[in-house]
């Protein structure tokens, strides 16, 4: 590699250091090739690399433009991959001026471990997510990022790069078991390796009390994939189910009618006016008042959300302007949705998300990078969107759900029992 990036160096210079695992997780090149695409230069001041992959290394770059505009933007740019001035600036902080909007210039969040410096001291921002900004309590010392919804006039957020540090995850930090599943997607990766490499980290989690999220949608029951999850939920490996309407409302038609969309899951017949049985099972939900109290009048007997009462698993029903009803426990505005899951996604370690693209992609807007994330996807472009709306934890794979399902409570049928 040639650490000294020749041209003449610019009027305007900022030295940054990065440390961690930079060279392993090619983040030390990625911040270099940002300097000379963004039109800055640089020079290496000092540069440590760890021996081995455990070891971190460090790097001392001076960065330097021919305009503070274009330093300050080459700043922001490799301050997200964990560049961080060495200068002592306290981070800038603007009151908001209206509610439900940040002020202008904003520092806008990623989902990796942040921290601002307040009165000289780096303090961690709280509740880690992307596409937040970072509100400040300047005499508590508190950093929270919050979404631009709940945003009030009067609070104090951080405006613009200085006095922020990133701290991106090694690539041995991101693989958590799955490294050589964290290439491109493809349809062609051995998907039993992959089955037990996910059943291993569900173990793992179970194990140490983690807590495991599986977002999913309703192709787990029009596949007859529902009683592997249920297998699952009945053996402690799911402690918070994040889904819509429909796979709630097609679980429980199944579990009245023997259906999924009007399609006899035992025999794949077609039933005479199975069409309705979807609208059939909501009338009835909802006229016996909810989920909860049809489990409890004897009236729903098994199922996904059977167990999930049954077995004190902690499930939301975020709503869509398409759904039937619906179900009396869907949340209807999305805000409010989006409010309950940042709230109980705060201790989740692992969440597996299955046959749900809108979901999924809702879901891994709100997790940090720091959990660990599995999507199992038939269509590739979902595991796709993930990665490239910022999710970089999520290890991808293509395959039908049902098939994963059996195999995950296969590799995990000992403890499942």
């Amino acid at each position: 590699m040639n650490l000294q990036q020749a041209g003449i160096p610019g009027e305007f210079h900022e030295t940054v250091e990065i440390q961690g695992h930079i060279m392993d997780s090619l983040i030390l090149p990625k911040i270099l090739d940002c300097i000379t695409s963004g039109g800055g230069s640089f020079r290496i001041v000092q540069v440590n690399i760890g021996q081995t992959r455990k070891d971190p290394s460090y790097a001392s770059i001076e960065v330097s433009a021919a305009s503070q505009e274009t330093l300050d933007r080459i700043l922001a740019t490799i301050g997200d991959h964990g560049a961080a001035s060495v200068a002592g600036h306290d981070c800038h902080v603007v009151l908001a001026d209206c509610d439900g909007a940040f002020p202008e210039g904003f520092y806008s969040t990623t989902n990796q471990r942040t921290e601002v410096r307040l009165n000289g001291h780096w303090i961690e921002v709280d509740r880690q997510e992307m596409d937040c900004g970072v509100a400040v309590d300047v005499p508590q010392g508190i950093a929270t990022c919050v979404p631009m919804s709940d945003v009030r006039s009067g609070q104090s957020f951080v405006v613009g790069h200085a006095g922020v540090r990133v701290h991106p995850a090694g690539r041995h930090a991101q693989a958590r078991g799955f490294e050589f599943m964290n290439s491109q997607v493809s349809t062609e990766k051995p998907k039993g390796i992959a089955t037990a490499q996910v059943a291993r980290e569900l173990a793992r989690c179970h194990r140490s009390q983690q807590e495991i999220l599986v977002v999913a949608g309703p192709a787990v029951v029009h596949t007859g994939s529902g009683e592997h999850l249920c297998k699952l939920i009945r053996g402690g490996y799911v402690q918070h189910l994040f889904v819509g309407n429909a796979l709630a409302t097609h679980d429980i038609e199944q579990a009245l009618f023997g259906t999924s969309l009007g399609v006899k899951l035992e025999s794949g017949n077609i039933v005479e006016a199975g069409h309705e049985h979807h609208l059939r099972a909501i009338n009835r939900i909802r006229r016996l008042g909810g989920i909860r109290r049809a489990i409890a009048q004897g009236e729903l007997t098994r199922g996904i959300m059977y167990d999930c009462v049954q077995h004190n698993v902690d499930f939301l029903l975020a709503g869509s302007i398409r759904d039937d009803g619906p179900l009396p426990e869907v949340i209807t505005d999305a805000l409010e949705a989006q409010r309950e899951m940042r709230r109980r996604i705060q201790n989740v370690s692992f969440c597996l998300m299955i046959a749900t693209t809108l979901h999924s992609i809702a879901v891994g807007n709100l997790l940090p990078a720091s959990v660990g994330v599995v999507c199992v996807d038939i269509n590739p472009s979902t595991v796709i969107k993930l990665s490239d709306r910022g999710s970089f934890q999520t290890v991808g794979l293509v395959t039908d759900v049902e098939p994963l399902l059996r195999g995950l409570v296969a590799d995990l049928q000992e403890t499942i029992g």
